[in-house]
């Protein structure tokens, strides 16, 4: 068994008897850095949040927050990750955390060290001090603490603190940290009772380990397995980590498609693409939070092949196709061929997915609709995207993909088929979201009822329609 090594508040620690499914937060714990908290185990509370150390392009670092309770140890071979107690202490408070103190941004203090260290990554972010961000009055994107929960000071006083952040001067450690090459990803197999991880250094050697072990459990970003984990308690015998391999991390533009690796967080997607694709830019937001999207992938997202996925329905949208590669080579297949049931999909033992390939030109009209009990951070009772091209006033293209209305996400192929060819119209329009009403076969859950979601599949069409024609508010 390999030993484990990383960096912690720039202290170099070792692992020896790591288990395959220990998290970064027990672990941390166990070495009495007790500020990072277990509220939820799920990522969905923040309590547990930390920095990591991540390459940019032009070769510096970017410190990123994530979810300790999601990230398994294996992932970290030769990492960088700071917590809460690395940013300042008594005496020597960082300005994140002195802001937080002079505002009454804490109460009891379970939530703080997480509400910091998100609030230090938006602190740090290179983009921030540019003044490229639009949100706060000093440029702090409050959305950067969407995955944060406070349930004593009310949110006022964070705000507060963030909005009070000025740029980091010029003896931040940590911002002359960001000029440095971030650690590499580093290969490691941990062998114990427990079972086997893998972190392969190239898609080749993945693909010959899963040739090997076809049942392993595949490992991106984790935030999905990492629930099974601590929720469910789920174990793999063998597990094989893909998030470090490059060839799985790429975006790439060609003059038929759009093509972005399975293995790269929707963060970083987010950030290469900026606006050049409408559909993404208004989905990203409304997919969890900041601190899930640093972590989780395209590819880990479709191969869960969840029918309340938020990915497919904007993926279904814009046409997309699913690129799967084994040791005998690599097939793309189209996305509403993709999913073959509940949780089931069409690749083979032996594969995995390489990349998401989005034909061009896009399609120059699209929305996003998220219906969920909250508007951010939020599982879909219903999701909705729609991709529309019109020559003149009539529909040349349309694509609308679904999901929750189904055991897997689905085309709104009824009221595609309805009004392509068909004058864009409110009667046009009214008739196919009858249709679209009428699509998959919604359930009764706790998250809504069948008829709240057929009815909210007839008024996001209608909603497009009349967002798009600005004829007013839908009534």
């Amino acid at each position: 068994m390999q030993t484990l090594k990383l960096t912690v508040n720039g202290k170099p620690f070792h692992a020896p008897d790591v288990r395959p499914h220990t998290t970064l937060l027990n672990w941390l714990r166990d070495q009495g850095l007790t500020g990072c908290k277990e509220g939820c185990a799920e990522g969905e509370c923040g309590a547990c949040a930390v920095l990591v150390a991540r390459s940019t392009e032009d070769g510096g670092t970017r410190l990123e927050s994530v979810n300790a309770c999601l990230v398994l140890m294996g992932t970290l071979e030769g990492q960088e990750v700071i917590t809460a107690e690395g940013l300042g202490e008594p005496g020597a408070l960082h300005p994140v955390q002195f802001e937080m103190a002079v505002r009454g941004g804490s109460q009891c203090g379970y939530c703080t060290p997480g509400f910091v260290v998100s609030m230090a990554a938006e602190y740090y972010r290179p983009e921030r001090e540019a003044g490229t961000a639009h949100c706060g009055p000093n440029g702090f994107d409050i959305h950067a603490l969407s995955g944060n929960l406070c349930r004593c000071t009310g949110y006022r006083p964070i705000q507060d603190a963030a909005y009070a952040l000025g740029a980091p001067d010029d003896s931040d450690v940590l911002a002359e940290r960001r000029a440095q090459p971030a650690p590499a990803p580093q290969a490691i197999h941990l062998h114990t009772l427990d079972g086997e991880f893998h972190r392969p250094a190239t898609l080749a050697e993945a693909l010959d380990l899963l040739d090997t072990n076809p049942a392993a459990k595949l490992l991106a970003g984790g935030t999905d397995w990492g629930v099974e984990v601590n929720i469910r308690h789920a174990r793999a015998p063998v597990t094989i980590a893909v998030d470090g391999l490059a060839e799985l991390r790429g975006l790439t533009w060609t003059n038929e498609y759009l093509e972005i690796g399975a293995g790269l967080p929707l963060t970083e997607i987010e950030r290469r693409l900026g606006d050049r694709v409408p559909l993404l830019a208004e989905w990203f937001p409304q997919f969890a939070s900041r601190l899930i999207r640093n972590s989780a992938t395209l590819g880990g997202n479709l191969g869960t092949a969840s029918p309340i996925g938020d990915s497919p329905p904007v993926l279904l949208a814009l046409d997309a196709g699913v690129v799967l590669i084994g040791k005998t080579g690599e097939r793309e297949v189209k996305l509403s061929e993709f999913f073959t049931g509940y949780r089931q999909t069409v690749r083979q033992p032996g594969e995995l997915i390489k990349a998401v390939r989005i034909p061009l030109p896009l399609a120059p009209t699209t929305g996003f609709f998220k219906i969920a009990k909250r508007r951010f951070d939020d599982i879909s009772s219903v999701a909705v995207g729609v991709a529309l091209e019109l020559d003149g006033d009539i529909v040349k293209r349309l694509h609308i993909g679904l999901g929750g209305v189904a055991a897997t996400p689905i085309r709104g192929t009824q009221a595609e088929e309805a009004l392509t060819g068909q004058v864009w119209n409110e009667k046009n329009v009214r008739a196919a979201a009858k249709l679209l009403g009428s699509e998959g076969t919604p359930l009764d859950d706790h998250r809504a009822t069948a008829a709240y979601r057929a009815a909210m599949l007839e008024q996001t069409l209608l909603k497009f329609y009349f967002e798009q024609t600005r004829q007013g508010v839908l009534v």
